[in-house]
């Protein structure tokens, strides 16, 4: 079957585990940076070309989007859907996932715990924000970040007003939410492809470092999630539409959290810990994926014609 990657950089250990994924089980794939991708749209129907050539013929396509390139890269994903080429991660999923407020929204609603989190506009409202908060600490976010960026801890009140004060100053989007110190610097990364925890991590933050991620010195090993943690893993990836996602829960004396829902999950760290192939299994779960919705509009279409005849 015929693959597509979208990702800016085919030397990442991530993308290159695809790709060899892919062709070891003797696929073609190919690695395509969606910044080079340019479309045509138009009321007979799509096309997109990638440097002077058309792209075409294409059985599904992983999205490795990263926050940099969301907007364009997004849009190019919506085209091959738009096509008819299956996505285990829709591009709107993407973004929902990707707005940190928006994903916290749906979770709750869902009744999925998640740390308490508070979003607000006016410089006015700053004091009674952070009242319905708690009290310090609390752990300043980006609404759009990754790999640990533009997270920040406050250790007293007078910081969280100094730290939002500064970034409503840039016109920056975020979120302030309660710090859980019974974590201690650890929380578990738990892969989930379709309806399956398939492996998962518990990382540990360095020494004087509350934010786990390996990129920012963190360690990790291989652990068996629990039924419960399993479950709220699977739940949140379902709830915001994606097929396959990077879940990082905490724990907490009222159970497991939430802590985001991650749509290009890196790999090197979790096939390091757990010696599994999980690039392998995106690969079968992407392209089974293609073959079930060419099974069912099959199955559509001679529906269809008995109707009619």
């Amino acid at each position: 079957m015929k693959l597509a990657i979208l990702s800016r950089n085919s030397k990442l250990y991530s993308t290159r585990r695809l790709t060899e994924a892919a062709r070891q089980r003797g696929h073609s794939v190919r690695v395509l940076d969606p910044l080079r991708c340019y479309l045509r749209v138009s009321g007979d129907g799509f096309d997109m070309r990638y440097k002077g050539q058309p792209l075409a013929d294409y059985d599904a396509v992983i999205p490795r989007i990263g926050a940099s390139v969301m907007r364009y890269a997004s849009a190019v994903l919506r085209q091959f859907e738009l096509m008819g080429v299956h996505t285990p991660n829709p591009s709107d999923a993407i973004l929902c996932a990707q707005d940190k407020l928006r994903a916290h929204q749906l979770l709750a609603a869902r009744g999925i715990d998640l740390p308490v989190t508070v979003f607000g506009d006016n410089p006015d409202d700053t004091a009674d924000l952070l009242s319905m908060l708690g009290p310090a600490p609390h752990v300043i976010k980006l609404k759009e970040g990754a790999q640990g960026a533009g997270v920040m801890l406050t250790e007293k009140l007078a910081a969280s007003t100094s730290v939002i004060e500064a970034l409503r100053g840039l016109h920056a989007q975020f979120l302030v939410q309660q710090f859980v110190p019974e974590a201690a610097g650890a929380d578990l990364r738990c892969l989930v492809i379709g309806n399956e925890v398939v492996a998962a991590i518990r990382r540990q933050a360095r020494e004087g470092e509350f934010r786990s991620n390996l990129h920012r010195g963190g360690t990790a090993q291989s652990v068996i999630p629990s039924t419960a943690e399993a479950r709220i893993a699977v739940a949140a990836t379902a709830t915001l539409g994606l097929g396959m996602a990077g879940v990082d829960l905490i724990h907490s004396k009222r159970g497991p959290l939430v802590l985001e829902v991650n749509t290009s999950p890196g790999l090197e760290g979790i096939e390091a810990a757990t010696g599994l192939d999980i690039a392998g299994m995106m690969v079968d779960y992407a392209l089974a994926g293609r073959k079930t919705r060419t099974m069912l509009n099959q199955t559509g279409e001679r529906q269809s014609k008995k109707s009619r005849s």
